[in-house]
C-alpha cells in the first residue's frame, strides 16, 4: 500500500517536471512534437509483417498458390524503407530538440551558478558543481527525449501488434496481454529500488571529477611533492567506490530483465500450447497461429529488455528534479523588493555591532563598531584567521552579517540593489583570478566600454605599460588559463589596472603584496598607491611596512577590534599589540 501511495507520489512528481520543462520545448515544439507524431507509423508498421504472413501461410503455404501472394514480399520492402527513413527523421528531430532545450536550460543553469553566493562555493566541490550544472542537464534533456522516442515507438508497436494479435486469435491475445502486464508489473519498484544507490552514485560521480580537477589545478604541487602514489591512492579509493555502488545498481534491477524474460517465455509457452489445441480443433488456421506467433515474438522482444531501458527514464527523471530544484533554488545573498540603488558614496561607511559566523556556534566577527570617513584609507591587520578578509567581504555582501549592520551613506548594504553596490566596489585579491585570453580581455572586465585612452591611462597608472612595451602581441597577449604565463607580480598589476578602470570610490586590498618578491612588491605597491589615491580604501596586510601611511590602522584578533589608531600612536603604545607586532617584524 505504502508502495503504491510512493509511486503515485513519483507520477504526480513527474507531471510537474514536465509542466516546468514544457517552456523550454515550448520555442522547438513544432519539431518536438513531429519528432514524436513520426514514432506512430514507425511502431505501427512492425505489425506489416506479422500480419503479412497470415495470406502468406494460408495461401502458398497451404493452397500452394505462389501468384496470390506475390504483393507481399514488395509490400514489406516498402514499409521497411518507409520505416527506416522515418526512424532517421525521428532520431534527427530528437537529437536537435534535446540539445537545443540543454542548451537553454545550461543558460539558465549558469545564470543560477553566477549568483550563488560565496558560501556555496565555500562548501561545494568543483565536481559537484560539473556534475550538478552539466552532466544532469544532459541526462533529464537527452535522456528523457531519446527514450520518450523508444517508448512511444514500441507503444505504438506494440498496439499495432495487439490488433494482430486480436485479428488472428481473440483467446490466445487474450493470454498474451495477461502475460504482457505480468512482464511489466516489475518495473513499478524500479524508482524506489535505485533512488537511495543513485544520489550515492552522483556523489561519487563528482568526487572523480574533483580529483581530476585537482590534477590539472595542482599539479606543481603533486610533482614538486611526489604526491602520485598519494593522488592514485585517493582516485583509486574513490573509483572502487564506484564500482562497489554500480555493482548494488545491478543487484538491485539486474534481477528485473531476467524476470521479464522467463515471464516472457512462460507466454510464449502457453499460447503454443494453446494455439495448437485450436488449430486441431480448426478454430484458427495455421496462417493465423504463425502470424499470431511472430506478433508475439515482435511485441515480447523489445520488453524483455525494456527493464534497461526503464532504469535510464527513471534516471533521467531524478536527473531532472535535481535539475528544477536548482532552477528554483533562491540565493542568500539577493536584492530586497525594494532595494535602492547606489549612484555613488558620499558620506563614509560604518560597522554598526557587527556580529558573523560561517558555522553555527563559532563566532568570527563580535560586535564590531567602526566607523569610516569618505576618502579614509583603513589598514586591519593582526593574527591570521582573526576575521581581517570577513570583515571587507561583508561589504560587497559576499556574506551577509548575523546581526548589527554594514552601513554605506547610512543605508544598509542589505536595503541597496546588489549590481549597483559592487559597482561601487573595487577589489584586488591577494591572488587574482585571470581569464583565459589576452591581457586587454582581462583588464576590460573592468569597464567593457572604455576607450582606448582609458586602457591606456589604466595600464600606466598600474605600472604595467613597461613590461607590456616587451611583448611582441602586446596587449593582444595570450595569458593561458588563469593567467599560468604570468608572473605573481604582472597577475597584480593587471587586476590593479582592472580595478583602475572600474574607477569604483571604495577600494579593497586584500593582501595585495603578501605574495611577491621585494622587487615585484616594490612595483606593485606603487601601482597600488596611485590606485588608492582620492578613495576610501580598506587594507588587508600582513607586512606591516606596507600600512604605516594609512590614516587609521585597526588591529582585529579573534573577531574583535583591540586596537585603532594611526602608525605612530599604536607604536607609542606600552605593551601594545601593534607595537609587538610591528617590532617582531623588524627583527
Amino acid at each position: 500500500m505504502f508502495a503504491k501511495l510512493i509511486e503515485k507520489i513519483n507520477a504526480i512528481n513527474a507531471v510537474r517536471n514536465y509542466r516546468k520543462i514544457y517552456p523550454y520545448i515550448r520555442p522547438y515544439w513544432f519539431r518536438a512534437l513531429l519528432s514524436i507524431l513520426i514514432t506512430i507509423p514507425i511502431g505501427s508498421m512492425d505489425a506489416v509483417i506479422a500480419w503479412s504472413l497470415k495470406p502468406y501461410m494460408d495461401v502458398v503455404m497451404v493452397e500452394k498458390n505462389i501468384n496470390a501472394t506475390n504483393y507481399i514480399p514488395i509490400l514489406i520492402i516498402i514499409f521497411s524503407c518507409i520505416q527506416s527513413l522515418l526512424n532517421y527523421t525521428a532520431t534527427y528531430l530528437n537529437t536537435w530538440v534535446g540539445h537545443k532545450i540543454a542548451n537553454d536550460v545550461k543558460m539558465d543553469l549558469f545564470d543560477k551558478l553566477m549568483l550563488r553566493d560565496a558560501s556555496y562555493f565555500d562548501k561545494t566541490t568543483s565536481g559537484q558543481v560539473l556534475f550538478s550544472y552539466n552532466n544532469d542537464v544532459d541526462m533529464a534533456c537527452n535522456g528523457l527525449l531519446s527514450n520518450l522516442k523508444l517508448f512511444t515507438t514500441r507503444v505504438f508497436s506494440s498496439i499495432s501488434l495487439i490488433a494482430v494479435l486480436f485479428y488472428n486469435s481473440w483467446q490466445l491475445a487474450l493470454i498474451a496481454v495477461v502475460v504482457l502486464f505480468g512482464a511489466l508489473y516489475p518495473l513499478t519498484t524500479v524508482r524506489r529500488r535505485i533512488k537511495a544507490v543513485m544520489d550515492k552514485t552522483i556523489f561519487s560521480g563528482a568526487a572523480v571529477m574533483s580529483h581530476y580537477n585537482e590534477t590539472y589545478n595542482g599539479n606543481r604541487i603533486i610533482t614538486s611533492y611526489n604526491l602520485y602514489n598519494y593522488q592514485r591512492k585517493r582516485f583509486r579509493d574513490t573509483l572502487t567506490q564506484v564500482f562497489k555502488l554500480g555493482i548494488k545498481m545491478i543487484q538491485r534491477t539486474g534481477m528485473m530483465s531476467p524476470l521479464m524474460h522467463f515471464i516472457v517465455s512462460l507466454g510464449i509457452a502457453s499460447v503454443i500450447w494453446t494455439g495448437s489445441y485450436l488449430i486441431v480443433n480448426q478454430q484458427i488456421t495455421a496462417g493465423n497461429f504463425v502470424s499470431f506467433i511472430t506478433a508475439l515474438i515482435m511485441l515480447y522482444n523489445p520488453i524483455k529488455s525494456i527493464g534497461n531501458n526503464y532504469n535510464n527514464v527513471q534516471m533521467a527523471f531524478m536527473a531532472m528534479e535535481r535539475v528544477f530544484r536548482r532552477l528554483e533554488n533562491q540565493p542568500l545573498i539577493r536584492n530586497k523588493p525594494n532595494a535602492k540603488i547606489l549612484t555613488k558614496v558620499s558620506q563614509g561607511i560604518e560597522y554598526k555591532d557587527v556580529c558573523f559566523e560561517y558555522n553555527k556556534g563559532h563566532p568570527v566577527l563580535k560586535h564590531i563598531n567602526l566607523k569610516v570617513s569618505l576618502g579614509q584609507t583603513i589598514a586591519f591587520v593582526g593574527n591570521s584567521g582573526g576575521g581581517k578578509t570577513t570583515l571587507v567581504n561583508l561589504l560587497p555582501r559576499f556574506y551577509d552579517v548575523k546581526s548589527g549592520a554594514v552601513l554605506i551613506d547610512g543605508i544598509d548594504v542589505r536595503n541597496i540593489e546588489l549590481n549597483s553596490l559592487r559597482d561601487n566596489i573595487a577589489i584586488v585579491f591577494q591572488d587574482n583570478f585571470l581569464f583565459a585570453g589576452t591581457i586587454r580581455e582581462n583588464i576590460l572586465i573592468g569597464n567593457e566600454n572604455a576607450t582606448e585612452a582609458q586602457i591606456h591611462e589604466a595600464i600606466k597608472d598600474a605600472c604595467l605599460d613597461e613590461f607590456i612595451s616587451t611583448l611582441d602581441q602586446g596587449l593582444n597577449t595570450e595569458i593561458g588559463e588563469r593567467g599560468v604565463l604570468l608572473s605573481g607580480g604582472q597577475k597584480q598589476r593587471i587586476a590593479i589596472a582592472r580595478a583602475f578602470l572600474k574607477n569604483a570610490p571604495i577600494v579593497i586590498l586584500d593582501e595585495a603584496t603578501s605574495a611577491l618578491d621585494n622587487k615585484s612588491e616594490a612595483v606593485v605597491q606603487q601601482a597600488i598607491d596611485n590606485l588608492m589615491k582620492d578613495r576610501t580604501v580598506f587594507i588587508i596586510a600582513h607586512r606591516l611596512s606596507t600600512v604605516r601611511n594609512a590614516d587609521r590602522i585597526v588591529v582585529v584578533n579573534y573577531g574583535e577590534i583591540v586596537e585603532t589608531g594611526t602608525h605612530n600612536e599604536l607604536l607609542a603604545k606600552e605593551n601594545g599589540i601593534y607595537a609587538s607586532l610591528y617590532k617582531g617584524q623588524l627583527k
